[in-house]
């Protein structure tokens, strides 16, 4: 098995907020995230698939063709974006990180090709905070 692993960016507002609670409350547990003037992020987007190279080329996946991909659903749909307010796959739930690496992987998997087989998303918010997802 091999994994490949593609590299985008793409930079993102949102708030924190649970509407079901009080600003109080929003505040106490989210802090400055629940600004209702939202902030934003520099997203960094590792997305690796796995599976086994083709005996004529070598590869695993055309890497030009994943970056077609992972642009056409995920980073058209992010880039410089609210994700809250304009991004129809994070309606309904609020856009932590945490999410939204799980809403990037149901974008990615059905568009990839049967040969290949997504592994991991590993989404950083910042340069020191960071979520892994492996589909499960």
């Amino acid at each position: 098995m091999v994994y490949l692993t593609r590299l985008e960016h793409f930079n993102a507002a949102h708030k924190l907020f649970n509407p079901a609670w009080s600003r109080e409350k929003n505040e106490a547990v989210f802090g400055v995230c629940a600004n209702e003037n939202w902030h934003g992020h520099n997203y960094e987007l590792f997305v690796t698939i796995k599976g086994h190279p083709d005996p004529d080329t070598g590869f695993l996946y055309d890497v030009k063709k994943l970056s077609v991909i992972i642009k056409e659903h995920v980073i058209d749909k992010l880039d410089h974006k609210n994700l809250n307010m304009d991004v129809d796959f994070m309606a309904g739930q609020l856009c932590s990180t945490e999410n939204l690496a799980i809403g990037i992987w149901k974008q990615l998997e059905p568009h990839l090709p049967e040969q290949v087989k997504l592994h991991c998303i590993k989404l950083y918010e910042t340069s020191r905070i960071y979520v892994e997802y492996f589909g499960e």
